[in-house]
């Protein structure tokens, strides 16, 4: 990996590294619509320092005169062009680009991995609403390329009202009452603390409490959870804080920790990213409690939206939650 800002040029097409790429989403002065987390520079960078070996990176930015209006973070494997990260950890991925350039920055891309030789691109998964989708869906009419769509999963999310008498308010008789009950049996089983690590001091014994709640709940997730991923959400969780992002609550229970949630927030949105429990404690449902509690949390710092992020699962709809569909987007280019 290149350790400057700017290695290859090609016409309107520069490759750049990490380093470079956080230099542009660092620039007050610049365009570019960060919308989706998982290619943010902090985030690439944290999977890259655990998951990067072997991988070739490909991160291409589009300039416009002497402005850069897309960066496209890629990685080349097996000669099939990717997105940087890895599904298993990113929900999914998009480019970064400035509104209203989507089709002079696309063209410009295709033509710069056509002419490198590339023909392959897996861009996926993607949400509908992405700025890969609305370039294919509004303004390419070409046979420089093919692309095929494929509905892969769903992501979903809850629009946030102002207050948490709103949110109850969204919700039917029977999960609104259920709600409430069960808020009132967590408050009943003792000392109750629902508290915020976002860096600091605290992180690194926050994290330990995560990633041991993580494990306790199902097998699957014990197994999910090793070395080298634990690694990565320590990496991610202490990368995350240095942008000001990082939201990881503690449920404790008199004085116990015994449900975690890793949260973010980017853009007024807050990311459910991942959660664990003691199942010792499943009789008060913990587990679901942590993510009320963090939602309530959002409404109360303003937020405007709450991501579940991907999977079906049903708590997340009986809480409000609608779905925004994944794509999996494969290209070939001629």
């Amino acid at each position: 990996m290149q350790s400057t800002g700017t290695g290859e040029t090609h016409g309107l097409v520069s490759i750049v590294s990490l380093e470079g790429l956080m230099d542009i989403h660092q620039d007050d002065g610049s365009e570019l619509q960060w919308n989706c987390p998982f290619v943010l520079p902090a985030w690439l960078k944290a999977w890259w320092s655990v998951f990067g070996q072997g991988i070739e990176p490909l991160i291409a930015t589009v300039r416009q005169g002497e402005t850069v209006i897309g960066a496209a973070p890629l990685a080349v494997r097996d000669e099939m062009i990717q997105f940087l990260g890895s599904p298993e950890v990113c929900d999914y991925f998009d480019c970064a680009v400035a509104p209203g350039r989507e089709r002079f920055f696309f063209k410009a891309l295709f033509a710069y991995l056509s002419a490198k030789g590339y023909r392959n691109l897996d861009l996926g998964p993607i949400r509908a609403d992405s700025t890969v989708m609305k370039f294919f869906s509004e303004n390419w009419n070409s046979g420089a390329l093919e692309y095929h769509l494929k509905g892969n999963e769903v992501c979903v999310e809850l629009d946030l009202p102002g207050s948490w008498d709103g949110f109850l308010d969204i919700l039917d008789g029977k999960q609104r009452h259920e709600l409430r009950r069960k808020l009132r049996r967590l408050q009943e089983a003792g000392s109750i603390r629902f508290r915020k690590v976002d860096g600091g001091a605290e992180l690194p014994q926050a994290i330990e409490a995560f990633l041991n709640l993580f494990t306790m709940n199902r097998k699957d997730k014990a197994a999910f959870m090793t070395g080298q991923m634990a690694s990565f959400f320590g990496t991610l969780a202490a990368a995350l804080a240095d942008e000001g992002l990082l939201r990881l609550f503690l449920l404790d229970v008199n004085d116990q920790p015994v449900a975690s949630v890793f949260c973010f927030d980017h853009q007024g949105t807050r990311y459910l990213y991942n959660n664990g429990y003691d199942v010792a404690f499943e009789g008060i449902s913990v587990g679901l409690m942590s993510k009320v509690l963090s939602i309530q949390a959002a409404i109360g710092e303003g937020l405007r939206a709450y991501s579940f992020l991907k999977g079906s699962e049903a708590y997340k709809y009986r809480l409000g939650g609608r779905e925004a569909q994944l794509l999996k987007c494969v290209v070939t280019l001629h």
